[in-house]
Parts: structure tokens; sequence; C-alpha cells
């Protein structure tokens, strides 16, 4: 209502005991004041304050409606402060929807990290490969790697990941290092069902390869344990495979070429989030970057 805001203009005219005083402080033009206060007595039936040129002072009803303003404008601010606090360190159960391989190969340790950093919220986590529906399911956000399809829905882009090629020293050492992407073609590849010739990138340059397919899995942990194992040469985020690679298990095949970047979005049913779903989208969109 209106009159709020009237109120805590009339607390601050009268605590600052004129209307030049109190523009100062709160930036508001001293007529505003002025037709503001006017309109809140106009309102109530009876005279606030006394003016004169000089000062003001408060009338009998004044004296008892500053009291009672006064009292309400602190609680607002209170109330409007313990907000702000809960924004800072949120609290709260997160309900989130992850892929399966995803989440288990390379957001368990980022979702950790966030808890640390949010010791006041508490984690149901749903891995599932079916798209949930967040309209009539209690999940505060889904995780989607691709591009999604039009719906009601509001998609937040978390990140761009750019997948490389990597085997393991032990396939290399058997079957040869390719040089140039059309050498794949030569080459056993790990690959995903339904998902045509690898499309490869070197600045202005693409590459498109059909590759063999001993191999097709639809699970990204099988998919890395296969060029772990040796099985072949692996289009994979650099995330996924990071361990691995610093442990010398995988290495990177022609470092100069990449795959077409996969977006991950964060998917919601509305844009007014809760401090939590925010923070965890933050959060995300923070670290995935760096990945």
């Amino acid at each position: 209502m209106e009159y709020l805001n009237d109120m805590a203009l009339f607390v601050e005219v009268v605590k600052a005991k004129s209307f030049r005083a109190a523009g100062d402080a709160t930036g508001v033009p001293n007529s505003t004041l002025s037709r503001r206060i006017g309109a809140l007595e106009k309102s109530i039936g009876l005279r606030l304050l006394h003016r004169t040129t000089r000062k003001i002072e408060l009338t009998e009803a004044g004296q008892l409606y500053y009291e009672s303003c006064r009292r309400i404008v602190e609680e607002a601010r209170i109330a409007h402060e313990q907000l702000g606090e809960m924004l800072a360190q949120p609290s709260g159960v997160l309900r989130a929807s992850l892929p399966v391989d995803f989440a288990t190969t390379y957001m368990a340790p980022l979702i950790a990290e966030f808890a640390r950093r949010y010791p006041g919220i508490t984690f149901e986590l749903d891995l599932t490969p079916r798209r949930v529906d967040l309209v009539t399911e209690p999940f505060d956000v889904a995780i989607r790697m691709g591009e999604q399809p039009s719906s009601t829905l509001i998609a937040r882009q978390l990140a761009r990941l750019t997948p490389y090629l990597y085997a393991s020293p032990r396939y290399l050492k058997t079957a040869g290092e390719p040089t140039d992407p059309a050498d794949l073609r030569q080459h056993e590849c790990i690959g995903y069902p339904k998902s045509g010739p690898w499309v490869l990138h070197k600045e202005d340059a693409t590459a498109e390869v059909e590759i063999g397919r001993r191999f097709t899995v639809n699970s990204v942990g099988m998919y890395r344990s296969f060029a772990v194992l040796g099985q072949g040469i692996a289009l994979l985020a650099e995330g996924v495979v990071a361990d691995d690679v610093a442990e010398s298990r995988l290495l990177r095949v022609l470092p100069d070429w990449h795959g077409s970047p996969i977006p991950v979005y964060a998917l919601t049913e509305t844009r007014l989030l809760p401090a939590k779903t925010l923070r965890f989208i933050e959060f995300l969109q923070e670290r995935l970057v760096t990945q």
C-alpha cells in the first residue's frame, strides 16, 4: 500500500525536523515530501505537523502517529535485513533433477563444494534420464545438456563445454597416433548412439569425419571407462577426464582440434526463484565455465 511508503517518509521528516534535511537524507525533493505528508494527513483526517518557515513540530495526533509509524518502519527494516541475510546464507531443501552420468562424473565434486559453502541447504538429488515435469513434480531445478526444445520453462545457460579427443597410452601404442582428422577413419572410435559423424573444429577450419564404432555407448561413464581401458578414441569434455589426464590414463589426441561445444542449462518453472535455487544456479555458472 502506498501509504506505508508515506509513513516511512513521515518518520524521516520528524527525525530530521525539517523537510529540507529529510529530503537530503532520502533523496526525495522537498516539494514531493510536503505533498506526500499532506496527502497522508488528508487520508487520516488529522493534522500531524505544525509547519513554520523555520521548523516543524508534531501535533498531539502526530506524536501518537509517529510512535506507531516508527515501530512499523523499524520492523519493516529488520524484516528486510533478515531477508537479505537469508539470501546471503540460504537454507532449506534443494530438489534438483540431474543427468545420471554428467552428475556422477562431473557435478558431484561441484555439488560437494556448494554444500560446504552453504551449510544451511540440504539436498534431494534425482538422477534420471527422463525429462521431469517441473510444473507438477516438486523439483526446484533441472540440469540438462544439449539444446533444449521450446517450452514454457525458463532456461538459463550455465556453460558451453568443449569436448576434445582422448585415448589411452595403451591404445596409442598399439594403433598409433592420428596426425590429421582424416586419420580417425582408420582408428577405433567410441561413439554415442545416433550421433552421426564427428564434426571437429580448429580455429576457422572444420572437418567432418565418419568414424568406425566398435562400441556405441549411451553412458558417459561407460564411454570414458572404455577409453581408459584402451578400446578406442573418445570425444569427451575436459572436466570429465581431468583426473584421468592428470594420472596419464588418458592422453589428448589431435590437441589442436575439438568438437562442437555442448550447452548446459538450468531449467526452472519461473524466473522468481528462492535463494537456495538462485545461489545454486549462480554457483554452477561460476564453476562450470572454468571446467
